[in-house]
């Protein structure tokens, strides 16, 4: 069995509804995720979503979440916009430098969202400001797995 990302919202490959986008039609909330079968031995789970089809600029990191507990194999639809959570969760920053996640809204165009999930380790030290950057270099030698999910989006109500 292999470590997939997978939500009730979308498919892998299939548009992003317009609820979950930072647009007029949408209300700026993160969809439901669930994984499966994480590698043995995980002791945490960090999530990295990012818009890949931005010219000029290159990714852009629309939401970071680290340290969510082994045992957790799912977030709801619509996580609160704050630093951190009860469980241990840590929300770091995204592109607009905000602890929360961010909707597709592309200025033109059909974007691609990449969900991505990390099987860790060990737990990562907590950072506030954390990046996507500083994520990707403190969980370099932690990673014991990596699934993702990828939807796409457009401004447009069909793509």
């Amino acid at each position: 069995m292999e470590f997939r990302m997978l939500s009730k919202a979308f498919k892998d490959g299939e548009r992003i509804p317009d609820l979950y986008s930072n647009t007029r039609r949408g209300r700026n909330s993160s969809p439901p995720l669930h994984w499966e079968n994480p590698p043995e031995h995980t002791k945490s789970f960090a999530i990295i979503a990012e818009d890949v089809d931005a010219p000029l600029i290159g990714i852009i990191t629309h939401w970071i979440l680290y340290n969510i507990p082994s045992g957790s194999r799912e977030l709801q639809e619509g996580i609160p916009q704050q630093e951190s959570f009860s469980d241990g969760t840590i929300q770091g920053r995204n592109f607009f430098r905000r602890n929360a996640y961010m909707g597709p809204n592309p200025p033109f165009g059909t974007h691609r969202y990449y969900f991505k999930i990390f099987a860790l380790d060990a737990e990562i030290k907590t950072d506030l400001k954390m990046t996507r950057g500083r994520l990707l270099k403190a969980m370099a030698k932690h990673i014991l797995g990596q699934a993702q999910l990828m939807g796409i989006y457009s401004k447009k109500s069909s793509i």
